[in-house]
């Protein structure tokens, strides 16, 4: 039996850095999660082109639970990340920004985004928005914005702490996604915008696996 001395101890009042390293694992799984997931869905659904449907438009038809679970799950693992961050950073403030993201993706899969222009199969081209596919584009808009500030909250930070390339991948994964959504949202959905758009997901968590992964070594 290990006696108490050989036990790890944490100072009462101050965070435990293996906890902090396991809510940062957590959060670095989170994108290649949702991107892995949804690819395979993109891949095997019926009818999905990446063209014309968003990917929040899988959570429609008998599998579109699959998705709803894949966004609250990465979701979750995101706002387990940031309370990781917040342990390595002694910052609330990118903590809290990246946790409002993680929040809009676990809100996005409890409000499912309307069919449409012929997905899934059966459905017409245009439907009526209804309650779920506003709330899911409210949400989701909010934690946008969310992932916006933190992008730009840490690429100020990092410049401070003399790491200028993950600064301008910073400041550059938060541009490129912010204005990308709003061309999407302006443009109706025009081809060119989603799938831009898309890209700018899996550029976004890249991102995150990043930053968690760079600051979870500092624990």
């Amino acid at each position: 039996m290990l006696s108490s001395a050989h036990l790890p101890i944490t100072a009462p009042g101050r965070p435990d850095p293996g906890r902090g390293r396991n809510l940062l694992t957590a959060g670095l799984v989170a994108g290649p999660l949702y991107v892995v997931v949804s690819l395979i869905e993109v891949a095997v659904r019926d009818g999905f082109d990446p063209s014309r449907h968003a990917w929040s438009m899988l959570a429609n038809g008998s599998l579109g639970w699959v998705h709803s679970a894949n966004l609250v799950v990465s979701g979750a693992l995101v706002v387990a990340g940031a309370t990781g961050l917040s342990q390595a950073l002694r910052s609330q403030t990118a903590a809290a920004l990246l946790a409002l993201y993680g929040a809009g993706m676990v809100g996005a899969g409890i409000f499912r985004a309307d069919p449409g222009r012929s997905f899934p199969a059966g459905t017409p081209e245009v439907v009526p928005v209804s309650w779920h596919g506003i709330l899911h584009f409210v949400v989701g808009g909010i934690g946008f914005l969310g992932l916006f500030g933190a992008c730009q909250f840490l690429g100020r930070r990092l410049r401070r702490e003399n790491r200028p390339r993950l600064a301008a991948f910073s400041h550059v994964t938060g541009t490129l996604f912010l204005v990308l959504f709003v061309a999407m949202a302006a443009t109706g959905g025009a081809s060119w915008a989603l799938l831009t758009f898309t890209g700018a997901v899996i550029l976004a968590s890249v991102w995150l696996s990043t930053i968690f992964a760079h600051y979870r070594r500092s624990l």
